[in-house]
C-alpha cells in the first residue's frame, strides 16, 4: 500500500492506454431492452407457468431467509477513494489455478431444463463462452456426461445420502466423465416445507392435473419452447445424475426413495469422498466457522458459503454475514459465496468481505428462459460490465485489492 491509495495502479502506460479504448460487448437488438439482471427476473415470471416461476424464485416458509440476503448486502455503503488511476482495471479473477474474465460463475440450479429447454447445457455453454465457472446439480436433468463433452471446466455438485454403496459408484461415474471439481451440497438433510410450491401446483414427482394443465396452456411459449419440445426431441426427462445409474422420470412415484437418506450425511462420508475423488474438492451450504475448521482438516480444497438461497431452513442467516468470520478460519483456502447477488456493487461488497469468488444463481436461468444462451451470455456481460465501471468509482484496479477498508456498516 503506498500513499496514492490502497489501489493505485502499477500498470504500464501501453496497458492503460488500451483500458481506455475498451468498450461495452456488442448488443443483438432483442436483447436490449435487458439492462439489468432484474429485466431477467421479471421476463422470466411472465413466461413461466406460476408453478415453474414459484419453484425458481420462491424461498421456504416465511422466506426470511430469502430477504435475509438481500438485506445483508443494504447493510453496507461504499467508502470510495478518490484520484485513483483506475484505467488499468479488469475484472479477471484466479480460482483453483485458473483465471476466469469475470469474478462471478453459476451454481448448480435443479431441473433447469424443465425451465429453460436444455438448461444445464445453455448454462454450461455460455460459462465457456465467457469464460467463467458453472456448476451443474444432482438433480438436473441432463446427463453429466454430456456437461462434461459441452464445457470439460464444468463442476459436478452432488446431493448425497449418507450410504457409502451409492456414495462410491457416483463418484467414480464423476470422475470417469472428467469432472475436476466435486462439490458436496452439505445443507440437504430433508427437504424444505416450501409451502409457496404445494399453493401453486409444482411437486416432486410432477402429478398431471388441471391445474397443471391450465399453466401450460396459459403460457404457451414455455409449454411449446420447452415442454413438447422436451419431448419431442429427447422424450419425458429423468433425473440422470443423482447416482451412478440413471434415475427416475420426473413423473415417477419413486422420485422420494431415490433421494434416499439425506439426513444420515455425516463427516465419515466426507472423508470417503476426500479419499476417493482426486480433484478439487468443496463443500456448498456451511455457515458455521467451526464447520469451515473440521471440514479443513479433513482435506477439502474451499467452501460455499450459503443459506442455500434461502431455499433450505428459513431463518438460516445469510452466507454474507458469517463470510469476515469464515475466511479468518479458512486457513488461506477459497472462500466463496453465493446468495442474493444482483448487482456488480454486490459482488465487490462480497469481495471486499473477503470472498475468493461468487456465484449468481435465479438471474442466470431466468435469462436461460427467456433468452437461451444469448440471455446467458448478455446477463454475464451486464453483471460484468457493472463491476468493471463500480471499480473505477470505488477507486480500485482488480478484485483482489478490495478489502472492508472501502465498506463501512450502516444499518
Amino acid at each position: 500500500m503506498t500513499a496514492e491509495g490502497p489501489a493505485q495502479s502499477r500498470a504500464p502506460a501501453t496497458t492503460q492506454a488500451l483500458s481506455q479504448k475498451r468498450s461495452a460487448p456488442p448488443v443483438p437488438p432483442h436483447l436490449a431492452k435487458f439492462l439489468s439482471l432484474a429485466d431477467f427476473e421479471r421476463a422470466a415470471a411472465k413466461h413461466l407457468p406460476k408453478m415453474l416461476h414459484g419453484y425458481l424464485a420462491g424461498g421456504v416458509e416465511t422466506d426470511w431467509s430469502l430477504e435475509d440476503n438481500r438485506r445483508a448486502f443494504a447493510e453496507w455503503g461504499f467508502i470510495p477513494r478518490c484520484l485513483v488511476d483506475a484505467r488499468s482495471r479488469h475484472t479477471r479473477v484466479s480460482l483453483f489455478g485458473k483465471e476466469y474474465s469475470a469474478p462471478f460463475g453459476i451454481p448448480p440450479m435443479g431441473s433447469s431444463a424443465l425451465m429453460a429447454y436444455r438448461g444445464d447445457l445453455v448454462l454450461t455453454q455460455a460459462a465457456r463462452a465467457k469464460n467463467i465457472p458453472m456448476i451443474m446439480s444432482a438433480s438436473s436433468l441432463i446427463k453429466l456426461e454430456e456437461i462434461a463433452k459441452a464445457n470439460p471446466d464444468a463442476w459436478y455438485q452432488a446431493y448425497l445420502p449418507g450410504e457409502p454403496s451409492r456414495i462410491e459408484p457416483l463418484v467414480d461415474r464423476v470422475i470417469a466423465a472428467g469432472f475436476k471439481t466435486f462439490v458436496l451440497t452439505v445443507d440437504v438433510q430433508v427437504s424444505s416445507n416450501r409451502e409457496n410450491n404445494i399453493r401453486n401446483g409444482y411437486t416432486i414427482p410432477l402429478k398431471p392435473t388441471f391445474k397443471l394443465f391450465w399453466q401450460g396452456a396459459t403460457h404457451p411459449q414455455w409449454a411449446f419452447g420447452t415442454w413438447f419440445r422436451t419431448l419431442k426431441n429427447h422424450g419425458m426427462p429423468y433425473f440422470e445424475n443423482m447416482d451412478a445409474g440413471r434415475g427416475p422420470p420426473i413423473l415417477s412415484r419413486e422420485l422420494e426413495r431415490a433421494f434416499g437418506a439425506r439426513d444420515g450425511l455425516s463427516w465419515p462420508h466426507l472423508e470417503l469422498i476426500r479419499k476417493r475423488f482426486p480433484g478439487k474438492l468443496l463443500i456448498k451450504g456451511v455457515l458455521h466457522p467451526d464447520d469451515v475448521v473440521r471440514a479443513k482438516e479433513i482435506g477439502v480444497d474451499g467452501f460455499m458459503v450459503s443459506n442455500h438461497g434461502g431455499r433450505q431452513l428459513d431463518g438460516a442467516v445469510s452466507g454474507l454475514r458469517m463470510l469476515p468470520e469464515i475466511v479468518k478460519v479458512a486457513g488461506g483456502l477459497p472462500v466463496i459465496y453465493d446468495g442474493g447477488i444482483r448487482r456488480g456493487t454486490d459482488v465487490m461488497k462480497a469481495y471486499a468481505l473477503g470472498a475468493a469468488f461468487v456465484f449468481v444463481g435465479r438471474p442466470m436461468l431466468s435469462a436461460a428462459v427467456v433468452r437461451g444462451q444469448p440471455g446467458v451470455e448478455r446477463a454475464i456481460d451486464l453483471l460484468q460490465e457493472e463491476v468493471h465501471r463500480d471499480l473505477a468509482l470505488i477507486g480500485a484496479n482488480a478484485m483482489d485489492q478490495l478489502g472492508p477498508e472501502f465498506l463501512v456498516k450502516v444499518r
